[in-house]
């Protein structure tokens, strides 16, 4: 082997030597975060200006707007529910096409709407819960109404865009809030 060769065979063998040396790149998994949320504890909310009740979670901060709307707010989830009252004047169909058009409005992002109908005959509480699967702006609604004097319509809303695996723990979470707040609801005499 000539000089010439040799150098060239030297220097092949020492790039092969040093750029083996490196680890193997690996592309890393996916990952998120983990969110764990506390227990619900619920507390009745009876405002006397109100002609109604429900139990909230206990860590929400409730704002009352005029005529009794309401802002449920969840800090840790960046989550907001609102709630609005409304009082019937012989316009019931009018008030429950208004509600469902406004959970229809998210068929274009959802990829599933579950409707499921509430009955409480002996409170006089009658409605529809909404849980909306997918991208949309809302992933739960309800409202509920005795169907002669009140209608209250509720829905739920992050402070984010929507990406339904993202935010799922948290949605679960207020989606079971929202559930019990339908199921506790109660019109006062």
């Amino acid at each position: 082997m000539n000089q010439k060769s040799l150098f060239f065979w030297l220097i092949a063998v020492g790039i092969f030597v040093v750029s083996s040396c490196k680890d193997d790149v690996l592309p890393k998994p996916m990952a998120s975060l983990r969110l764990d949320y506390p227990e619900a504890t619920y507390k009745t909310y009876d405002e006397a200006s109100c002609p109604f009740t429900f139990e909230a979670n206990s860590d929400v901060t409730i704002k009352q707007e005029k005529n009794c709307n309401l802002s449920i707010h969840y800090p840790k989830m960046k989550a907001t529910i609102y709630l609005t009252f409304q009082p019937i004047n012989n316009n019931i169909n009018l008030l429950l096409r208004d509600s469902q058009t406004l959970i229809y409005k998210h068929v274009i992002k959802a990829d599933d709407i579950i409707e499921q109908p509430f009955i409480n005959k002996k409170d006089n509480v009658y409605g529809m819960y909404y849980a909306v699967n997918g991208n949309a702006a809302t992933n739960a609604q309800f409202y509920v109404t005795d169907s002669t004097r009140y209608f209250v319509d509720c829905s739920v809303y992050f402070y984010a865009k929507p990406n339904f695996d993202s935010i799922m723990p948290a949605a679960s979470y207020l989606r079971n809030d929202l559930q019990n707040m339908m199921e506790s609801f109660r019109w006062k005499r």
